[in-house]
């Protein structure tokens, strides 16, 4: 018992310190972006780095349910120790973008059921919960096409990502982007694509970005690719 002492005490140390850590600025900014937290990342991943990881408190402050504490408590967890079904619940529970986004690319994808909760996520009907399919299956575009029907995803990609909600939508044209990028011979089709559908082709793009409307994406990044 005196374990789970020290874990509470821990975790209320913890929320102590976050919420001294907490700046009105920040948590103004993220809430545009749907994110209730002002904890400037750095200091987050700072706090991770001399906590070090613990499964265990890590699972206490995901029980919090506060974002700046899941944001920490997926810095310091052991994404193997994570079975498939506690996944599934903790991606469906993760409702605020910056916890599900870290959530996929820091736990998931090191997740020895990444590709089982990809399957069952994709074909999702809460689009936020098949966003994460389909960034699990652009990850696999990048690095282990084999077996996918990219001519498929590119066929679903021209017949939902237009009318598909913002998170799914995002997640969709990655996809697009990353076939056009990583595979010459569905090139022009995922341009083609992207032209035609015009989705985030007046997004907003700070100097020296990369436009996320497709057909730049796919262009520059095979440009860098070959060295101009």
């Amino acid at each position: 018992m005196a374990g789970t002492t020290l874990t509470e005490t821990t975790v209320a140390e913890v929320l102590a310190e976050l919420a001294e850590l907490d700046d009105p600025k920040i948590r103004e900014v993220n809430e545009r972006h749907g994110d209730d937290h002002g904890v400037n990342l750095g200091k987050l991943r700072a706090l991770a780095k001399r906590l070090k990881t613990q499964q265990e408190l890590a699972y206490r402050l995901w029980e919090t349910e506060d974002t700046a504490a899941r944001l920490l408590a997926i810095l310091i967890c052991r994404p193997k120790a994570f079975g498939r079904d506690e996944l599934d619940v903790m991606l469906r529970d993760a409702r605020r973008p910056k916890v599900h986004d870290w959530l996929v690319n820091y736990v998931v994808k090191k997740s020895p059921h990444a590709e089982e909760l990809r399957l069952v996520w994709f074909a999702d009907p809460d689009p936020v919960v098949a966003s994460a399919g389909w960034a699990l299956t652009t990850e696999r575009v990048a690095k282990k096409p084999d077996g996918l029907d990219l001519a498929g995803l590119l066929d679903a990609i021209e017949a939902e990502m237009k009318s598909a909600p913002q998170r799914l939508q995002w997640a969709m044209n990655h996809c697009l982007a990353q076939i056009g990028i990583e595979h010459a011979e569905h090139r022009a089709r995922a341009l083609d694509i992207g032209e035609r559908l015009e989705v985030l082709k007046d997004y907003p793009t700070p100097p020296g970005c990369t436009s996320p409307f497709a057909p730049i994406w796919i262009t520059e990044m095979v440009r860098r690719q070959h060295g101009k």
